[in-house]
This record gives C-alpha cells, structure tokens and sequence, in this order.
C-alpha cells in the first residue's frame, strides 16, 4: 500500500515565499516493484446526450447531409474520436434519459414523434436520432455501448422491452419489431443505467425511494444474452453527497450492481449561478478551477470508504460518468445548450482527473467526461462543416497509452502552488505499465502559470536505457482552437529529458502537461 497519493504531494514550502531554486526543483520516486491495480480503459469513455448541438450537427447530420457522413454520422467526429481508442459511449443522457421514450425512436424517421426538450432549451426534438442510429455510431467507433433507462418518466415495462428490442435474439414481441425495422442480428449492450440524477432532475427523489425503485426498475433489465450480460449501474451521488451513496448502497445491495455512479463538475466560481467565463479569466480563475477539480480525489475517496463497508470485495465500481468543467454559456449561444470554449486549462483539468482516477483504479473503474461534442469539456468544435479538436481531445489522445495498464506508485515531493493562503500541488503524477516487460508511460502536470520545474526522479528497478515524450502547453492560459486557428493547442514532441545512473532528469514546462516513454 502506498503511503501518499501519487496525485498529491509532499508541501515542502515553507509559509514564508521559497525562494526562486526551491520553487523550480521537485524529486520523483516510481515504485516499478510495487505495481497497483490495471486502468480500465473505460475510465477514457465519453458522454453523448440530446443536448444542444453534442447529437445534432455534432454527431448526426442525416444522409442527405453535404457533410461527409456515413449512414447520416458525421465522418469526421467518428475519425477523431476513433484515434482516441474511445472504449465507451454514454447516452441518451443526462437528465434528457428520464424524459426520452425510446418507441419514439425507431421506425421510419418522417414517421418518429418530435418531442419538447424541456430540460435543455425547449427545442423540439424530432427523434431522428434513436436506437439502431446511436448503435449504428458505436459499430462506427467500436466501443462500448452505455444506455442509460428511463426511471424518472418511464416504467419498469419500458424498460424491460427496450432492452429485449435491443438484445435479444429470441422470436419475441420486441425482437421482431427489431428486425422488423431492419435490424436482425441483436445489439451488444455491455451497460445500463437505471437512472440518471434521480436526486435532481430525473425526480427529485430521497434515496430511500430510489433505492426501492432500483430493486424494482432492475430486476427487469434481462440478460438475454447469457455469454455478455449486461452489467447494470445505479444513479449514484453528486458531488459529496455521502448519505446518497451510503443508502443506496446499503438498500439497494451490492450484490444487485455492477458500479454506482458519481457526479462532479468543476466549477471555477463554485457558484452555480455565475461559474466565470471559460476563455475571459486571470491567474486567479485558473487557481481556483484546478483548486476544485483536484477536489475530486476526496470525494472519490470518502464514497469508496462508504462502498467498502458494503462492498469490501469491490465488486461494485464506482462510475464517474459526468465530470468535467462547466463554465457560462459563451455569448451570443442559445440558453441551455451549454457552450463553452475549451483552453489550456481543460486540458489541465482532463490530466489532474485523470491522475486521480488512476490513483483510484481499484474503485473506478469508468469516468465519462461531459461531454463529446459541442457542450461542456467537449472533445469536438463543430459550426456545420467546420471542425477542430480541443486541448481536452489531445489530453485523452496522449494518454490512451494508459489505457490498461498497470498503475506504478509514483511518489512526488515539490513545493506548492501557492496563493495567498491557499495552495497546491504544483506536480503532479502517473504512471502505467503494460505487461511485465512493456514500456512504462509516466505522465507529468506542472499547475503553476509562469515556474518551470527541474525534476529528478529515482527509477528505482526500472532498468529503462531511453525515454522520449510530447508535450502540451502553449503561450497563454486560455490559449484555444477556434475553427481559423484549429491547431494553436496541440503536442509537439519533447526531447527535455534524459536518463543516466537510474535517474530520468528533465524541465517541466511552466503549465504544461508531459508524457514520457520510458523503454
């Protein structure tokens, strides 16, 4: 057991302000001997809902679309995120999940019910998007599918049908109607989720109602498909909501789940009613969002501490599938559709998650970032034909490489971050191995704005003869993509460091983040 979170670290600074040679040095110790749990690769997945323009004009364009698509999908998106190795999707939602019906979704489309989307702008929704064009994407992507089931508006029998019309092979009702629009051979769905936010905007309910509805809304999500069954998710806490967690856990029984979700959003401002603007901030705002994300690692810990008093065999994982940064609305954009631009300190915010995610590998065990495409930490820009990737999208593409792999210990020891009376960490670390005689990737943040940071670390057993990396960061906190400049934020490589006598010496970049190789 490691004594110090790998994500953290030692705050050697004195109160008094460290001088300009402690500020810049920082040691590293990897624990090769000392491997931890494997990283699912579904604590890369991703977070699709009927929101805004994340499905339509971000995912599905139609057919008859002049943006290149395959089977009305947007080619473009499906490249991106396939380079991602993107290894699970969540969809319809979202608080959108407990208003969506899914009949409405199937059959011929001129023939599908529109809908108010009364959670997300009012638009009316025309349901072209439904079941076989949302498998159809993950068949495009070769990931994972995630549903998430309607419990807030729906009934146990709708939710018992949606699952035999998606998986079952049998000569039934709901599989006939399957084929019968076109779909013969059943779908593959690995997840489900009874609910979405069923203390908010999927009912407004106590825990103790929801814990009895899931017992309920769960024992009809049916395997069909005994050689794949399907691992169910209950609607777990937000944020530190312990007594959620708690009950659910305790009513609900382990024994009855696969994870238990968790929601956390990190909100510069803290204050919901005015979260600060996600290009238009100074060193301060950047302080504080990396102050509340790093947040995440004691809620993670405090719910794994409740989950293990039920589920001391951790047999249940705890799925963080929405998490990510939510900032105002850019101007001039439609009220809730949730826009917002993504600069350099997203994808400081993607990498600190990450680590703590590792960190946690033994209980999370998947994390959706909100969300894929134009809302929110989006991975995807788009405005019609026009496209670019985000600083969070290179984020998730240089670390894929952990991926499954095997968490190595780091220990760090660094002065703080510090402002005025409030500090953190200013390095922080990970890193992964696969197989026993595979490349270790250590992945590096430096949070400070403006300090470089010499680093040394001890390879310990590592008997590693070369290392190469690459490297993100750019000239300006809130240095972006835009559809003109679509590539101003991107990873170059990084020939900084070097290895001799056991020991990987480099410069951290002032706000950067680095992924190293080592071989």
């Amino acid at each position: 057991m490691k004594t110090l979170s790998s994500t953290f670290v030692s705050l050697l600074a004195p109160l008094a302000l460290a001088t300009a040679a402690q500020a810049a040095d920082a040691t590293l110790t990897l624990q090769a001997g000392n491997p931890g749990p494997v990283v699912q690769p579904e604590v890369y997945g991703h977070f699709a809902e009927h929101l805004g323009r994340c499905i339509y004009g971000g995912i599905w364009v139609g057919e008859d679309s002049d943006i290149p698509n395959t089977r009305g999908i947007r080619n473009d998106t499906v490249a991106a995120l396939k380079a991602l190795e993107i290894p699970v999707l969540r969809w319809p939602g979202g608080c959108f999940a407990d208003e969506y019906h899914w009949k409405d979704g199937i059959g011929p489309r001129e023939k599908r019910p529109a809908m108010i989307n009364t959670h997300w702008g009012g638009v009316v929704e025309n349901n072209h998007f439904g079941t076989h064009e949302f498998m159809e994407l993950i068949e495009q992507l070769g990931c994972e599918a995630y549903v998430c089931g309607n419990v807030g508006s729906g009934t146990p029998q709708e939710m018992m049908e949606w699952v035999e019309y998606m998986t079952s092979p049998a000569d039934s009702p709901m599989a006939n109607q399957r084929r019968a629009n076109g779909r013969d051979k059943p779908w593959k769905v690995k997840y489900f989720g009874v609910g979405n936010e069923s203390w908010g905007c999927g009912g407004n309910m106590r825990p103790e109602y929801y814990a009895d509805l899931y017992r309920r809304y769960n024992t009809f999500v049916k395997n069909y498909d005994r050689k794949n069954p399907i691992q169910r998710f209950a609607c777990g806490a937000n944020n530190e909501d312990y007594n959620w967690t708690e009950t659910v856990m305790k009513i609900a029984g382990a024994g009855r789940m696969d994870g238990i979700s968790l929601h956390y959003y990190t909100i510069p401002t803290g204050d919901w009613g005015k979260k600060g603007s996600s290009t238009d901030f100074a060193e301060e705002q950047w302080f504080s969002t990396l102050e509340r994300t790093l947040r995440m690692d004691s809620i993670i810990a405090n719910h794994s501490a409740i989950m293990d008093k039920h589920d001391p065999r951790k047999k249940v994982g705890l799925i963080v599938d929405e998490w990510g940064t939510w900032y105002d609305k850019l101007p001039g954009t439609p009220s809730g559709f949730l826009e917002q631009q993504n600069t350099l300190r997203d994808a400081l915010v993607a990498a600190l998650n990450f680590h703590i995610f590792h960190d946690h590998a033994e209980r999370v065990t998947m994390a959706n970032i909100a969300q894929t495409v134009n809302v929110l930490q989006a991975m995807i820009l788009t405005d019609g034909p026009k496209f670019a990737l985000t600083p969070t999208y290179w984020v998730f593409e240089m670390y894929k490489v952990h991926q499954g792999g095997t968490v190595l210990p780091v220990d760090v020891e660094a002065s703080a971050y510090q402002m005025g009376d409030r500090k953190i960490p200013r390095v922080s670390a990970t890193a992964t191995r696969k197989g026993k005689d595979g490349p270790v990737h250590l992945s590096l943040v430096n949070t400070h704005p403006s300090e470089d940071v010499s680093l040394t670390c001890s390879l310990g057993t590592l008997s590693a003869k070369s290392v190469s990396g690459r490297i993100l960061t750019a000239p300006e906190l809130n240095s972006m993509n835009t559809f003109d400049a679509p590539e101003s934020v991107k990873p170059v490589a990084f020939d900084g460091a070097s290895i001799a006598d056991s020991k990987l010496t480099l410069t951290l970049p002032a706000k950067s983040i680095v992924v190293l190789e080592l071989r």
